[in-house]
């Protein structure tokens, strides 16, 4: 079966019957296959009315970008050929299309935006190779129209700046995919990528910044060289011009107050205090290039306390901004950021805590808002919509903001309840600078979101009724750049995964087919080719995992892959005679490497390896008193005794049990009573991300699992390697025991000056070890 649907290069590009359904993504409402064909030669007309010029522009502009060649364009709607037709359709197709293919030519139909979702429907009736001009389309009939209203892609070229033919292209991208919103995140700490005519520092200054980190945060070095970038106001038309042919809105986004810091280092009076140079907020483990006095662009990732003042001459500052932004995008929606906003300086700014005292604030959280419902009132004045991420519900929601829900679903579903339109954009699973594959390939911020989960993604969650789902306008990716330098690594990241969203959000519910799509995918691959892009072959993955051995002791390593009639081979730890042939989960009761391989035709198309660190606790018996949180549940209890010890930092941050704000307690039955000396918690801190070590790790042991003593307690953590990850060890004298108590306390509040100051630290643990 395999050979067949992959490996079989001689591909048959002459459809001549109705069996071979064409691969089309995403997957259309309803396709009914009929019998016949109809052959497209360099001959065959693009029929269409003057007013469709541009779809059939759009149609010649693939043909010669992939193929080499263009169709005849003829206005004379009597001609034969493929023709493209304005035409009102009822119900659901008023939002959609109609693709007819006969023997005797193809027609395809539908309001302005209708039409052009077929026009991208015909074109993945093409062959996915460069092959013969002529070629045979399958008779058929589609009926066609997207699930939801919002479908979008985020870039953010504040990190990394991306010239404007990449942008373009990545348009393109969305457009082949019936994306209609391009999200483009312009301004943050790193850079400030729009000109802005009244205030011509913020990319004099703002666009550039001295170095950048090397390596994931907080880095290796700094690379000590200047980089930057910008728009200028008439590229930005460009952009949008270009987009709007292609029927995709650009939601511009605009950081505020937070992620401020390339602003205010052009102009440093937007900031509480603008004598403090920003040397002052930056961490002391991220090297810094280049000049360090006054304020300056910021040169590593996270989130900092120099953020915009809320005074009456940043909102005239910012509504001058948003005056030449609006007068650009047509968009109904501006995105104002509103995420990460730290209030260290506004606790101690004695500006900020009179204006409180003035505007009957309570706190902080009230100033944010506040501030968002200043800008909000000024921008819908303008007759635009505010978008902010759910940070911009802490202190009450702006009256007629949309809320992006990027902290997990409660922001989304807290909006909803509201009666506030919601767009997801979840980081599980649709942030695309996480791996999607867990042999990390190359540096990325961390979490693992494969393409299975991306695709098993729904936008609507369970917990609204019919009523509130209502609110839900549909859902998003994003894609920050902190890690992300080159269009190349930009495509790596989408790819596939952008394939997968756009099902998620076209394709109705019940329609959707994981089995089906990733048939799919193979022939998408080509196309991948054909357009020249770069993409993730994370797909062919082995997916290995660690489970609990038969007999409740030891564990065992399974081996699966998608694939009929790949051979998968393994090496067993240190055992000699080479590899086997995998046909069951093999025990693991050693220490080593154990290796396997998916072969196909036999190539070798993927590897996987995994180290196990047997001792005392792996895989015996475990309980949990509170479960972890579901954004991070790792394999559940088993996580801590599987005998996999964390290497690789958050990149492989699925080997992690998490618990938000509460502390972590398990209990561990090693089945008899036997001597103990040491109790080890391999634990993880990236305080980028919000995750700090545990205050303590206390151990009680028992021989009864009903009276424990207290074996020890420590507070002090061993770095285990620059990745974050640490060890904390409680070793008295040697003592007897069958029961085992591991308590690790969180850190609690995040304090002020700290990433995530005022939020609720992260817990991460990987594994248990006792000896």
């Amino acid at each position: 079966m395999l050979k067949s649907l992959f490996f079989s290069f001689a591909i048959v590009m002459v459809l001549t019957t109705a069996a071979q359904k064409p691969v089309i993504i995403p997957e259309p409402v309803n396709m009914v296959m009929e019998t016949g064909a109809f052959t497209v030669t360099p001959k065959t007309k693009l029929v269409t009315a003057a007013a469709n010029n541009k779809h059939a522009a759009f149609i010649n502009d693939y043909l010669m970008n992939n193929y080499g060649y263009k169709l005849q364009v003829s206005n004379k709607l009597s001609d034969a050929g493929i023709k493209l037709v304005t035409e009102k359709h009822a119900g659901d197709l008023k939002k959609g299309y109609e693709l007819l293919v006969t023997p005797g030519g193809i027609k395809v139909s539908g309001e302005n935006e209708g039409l052009f979702y077929g026009v991208v429907t015909l074109l993945q009736l093409f062959p996915a190779e460069k092959d013969k001009l002529s070629f045979s389309i399958p008779a058929l009939t589609i009926q066609d129209y997207p699930r939801f209203g919002y479908r979008g892609m985020h870039l953010d070229v504040a990190r990394h700046f991306f010239p404007v033919d990449f942008v373009k292209r990545y348009i393109d991208y969305l457009a082949l995919h019936k994306m209609n919103y391009f999200h483009w995140h312009l301004t943050d700490d790193q850079g400030w990528r729009i000109q802005i005519k009244k205030y011509p520092k913020l990319t004099e200054v703002g666009a550039w910044r001295n170095g950048t980190i090397i390596g994931r945060y907080p880095g290796t070095g700094n690379t000590n060289t200047r980089i930057g970038g910008f728009y200028t106001q008439e590229q930005v038309k460009e952009v949008v011009k270009y987009a709007a042919e292609r029927f995709i809105t650009v939601v511009p986004e605009i950081e505020m107050p937070g992620h401020a810091a390339a602003a205010i280092a052009a102009y440093p009076e937007l900031s509480a205090f603008p004598d403090e140079p920003t040397i002052k907020y930056y961490p002391k483990e991220s090297a810094w290039g280049g000049d360090s006095t006054g304020k300056q662009v910021i040169q590593s990732w996270g989130v900092y306390d120099d953020v915009f003042v809320p005074s009456e001459h940043t909102f005239k500052f910012l509504e001058n901004v948003m005056d030449e932004v609006i007068a650009l995008f047509p968009s109904r929606y501006i995105h104002i950021g509103g995420d990460e906003c730290p209030k260290t300086n506004w606790k101690r700014s004695a500006f900020c805590q009179q204006l409180m005292k003035e505007k009957g604030l309570k706190d902080e959280h009230e100033l944010q808002s506040y501030f968002i419902q200043r800008m909000e009132q000024y921008i819908n004045k303008k007759g635009r919509t505010i978008i902010g991420w759910d940070e911009i519900l802490e202190g009450g929601l702006a009256p007629n903001a949309i809320v992006m829900s990027w902290q997990g679903e409660k922001g989304g579903i807290e909006a909803a309840k509201q009666k506030h339109y919601v767009i997801m954009t979840p980081g599980n699973p649709v942030y695309f600078d996480h791996s999607q594959s867990t042999r990390e390939d190359s540096v990325t911020i961390g979490g693992y979101n494969p393409i299975e989960k991306v695709y098993a993604y729904e936008p609507i969650p369970a917990e609204l009724n019919a009523e509130q789902a209502q609110y839900i306008l549909g859902a998003q990716a994003n894609l920050w750049t902190e890690y992300i330098s080159n269009p190349r690594k930009v495509e790596y990241m989408v790819f596939p995964r952008m394939s997968a969203l756009s099902e998620v959000l076209w394709t109705p519910r019940e329609k959707k087919d994981l089995k089906n799509f990733e048939q799919k995918l193979l022939t998408q691959f080509k196309r991948y080719n054909l357009w020249n892009a770069n993409y993730s072959e994370a797909f062919y993955d082995l997916q290995a995992s660690v489970i609990p051995g038969r007999s409740g002791d030891g564990v065992l390593w399974a081996l699966n892959t998608k694939f009929d009639n790949a051979k998968v081979t393994f090496s067993k730890g240190n055992a000699a005679g080479g590899s086997q042939t995998y046909t069951q989960p093999v025990p693991v009761n050693e220490n080593g490497v154990y290796t396997a391989s998916l072969w196909i035709n036999n190539k070798e198309k993927s590897k996987v390896s995994q180290q196990f660190y047997f001792n005392k606790a792996t895989g015996k018996k475990i309980t949990l008193v509170k479960e972890p949180s579901k954004s991070y549940p790792g394999s559940g209890a088993f996580t801590l005794v599987d005998g996999v010890q964390n290497s690789k930092g958050m990149s492989l941050s699925r080997e992690f049990i998490g618990y938000n704000g509460e502390d972590a307690e398990a209990l561990i039955d090693l089945g008899t009573a036997q001597q103990i000396s040491t109790v080890t918690l391999h634990t993880f801190e990236s305080n980028g991300s919000w995750i700090y070590a545990p205050k303590y790790c206390k151990v009680l042991i028992s021989t009864d699992g009903q009276t424990f003593t207290q074996m020890g307690i420590t507070d002090v953590a061993n770095k285990l390697a620059k990745n974050g990850d640490l060890t904390m060890t409680v070793n008295p004298k040697a003592v007897t025991a069958r029961y085992i108590k591991v308590i690790a306390g969180n850190y609690g509040v995040i304090p002020q000056g700290r990433e995530g100051a005022g939020h609720k630290a992260w817990l991460f643990l990987d594994e248990i070890v006792v000896e």
